[in-house]
């Protein structure tokens, strides 16, 4: 993000982000530790436990900087998003930048201010693709085929399921193929982007996943994730010449 009205907002918000690792961390136990760290990012004079009575605690996790208010090149008010069990909320923290010609310096300049979080956004409906059951038919032993061997890193094997002049990297082991759950592919030509909804098999700890046991413990989680895929006709069968992480997927 470029700088705004001369204030490094960049800077800025990795700042803020850092100061509120500290700040929406807090027990009993810890409040000593706590005032010491919050002491790198106040004013002088400010209290060290800035405005915390001790008592109670806050867990936060997944801290990112979200947005910033700029009123001048040496003040802003940063918000950082953060999750606290199952809240997702905001902090919001006034900073102030000393300038380039005085140390390039940051400093939290007032109290900061937990408010809730935008909501999720509504999700509006889309029209279904027109699909082609054929191709699909067609597609699904193939697509089968490489994601077992994308899974497991068998280069030779992967390859047999790849497009003539491509190469793709694989997971080399960290997971295993369940399911090719669902795959949707529009009417098209010869190459097509279609997408797959594919259950892998994720470990339960060092050992290599194994689909194929009876015990859940052993076989580890499942996890439905989503791809977008191009593919070719070359003869009479389905290559893949690409994958991503999906969009939508409708179907």
């Amino acid at each position: 993000m470029p700088a705004d009205k001369g204030f490094p907002t960049d800077r800025g918000m990795a700042f803020a982000a850092q100061f509120a690792g500290v700040y929406l961390n807090f027990t009993p136990e810890d409040a000593a530790s706590r005032s010491r760290k919050l002491v790198a990012f106040l004013a002088e004079g400010m209290d060290a436990q800035i405005g915390w009575d001790g008592y109670g605690r806050l867990a936060a996790v997944a801290i990112q900087p979200y947005d910033a208010e700029v009123s001048d090149a040496h003040n802003a008010v940063i918000s950082v998003a953060f999750q606290s069990g199952p809240r997702r909320l905001m902090l919001s923290v006034p900073i102030y930048y000393s300038g380039d010609d005085a140390g390039k310096r940051f400093v939290v300049s007032g109290r900061p201010a937990v408010l809730p979080a935008p909501a999720p956004a509504d999700l509006p409906q889309v029209a279904k693709p027109e699909t082609d059951d054929a191709a699909a038919a067609e597609l699904k032993p193939q697509l089968e085929g490489f994601f077992k061997e994308y899974a497991s890193g068998d280069v030779g094997g992967l390859q047999r399921y790849v497009a003539a002049g491509k190469s793709l990297p694989s997971f080399g082991g960290a997971f295993s193929f369940a399911e090719l759950k669902e795959i949707v592919v529009p009417v098209g030509g010869a190459t097509r982007e279609i997408q797959a909804v594919v259950v892998w098999v994720v470990p339960n700890g060092d050992a290599p996943p194994t689909p194929s046991a009876t015990d859940p413990a052993a076989v580890g989680g499942r996890l439905e994730q989503a791809y977008r895929l191009t593919v070719e006709k070359q003869g009479d069968k389905w290559f893949v010449a690409d994958i991503r992480g999906a969009g939508r997927v409708v179907g």
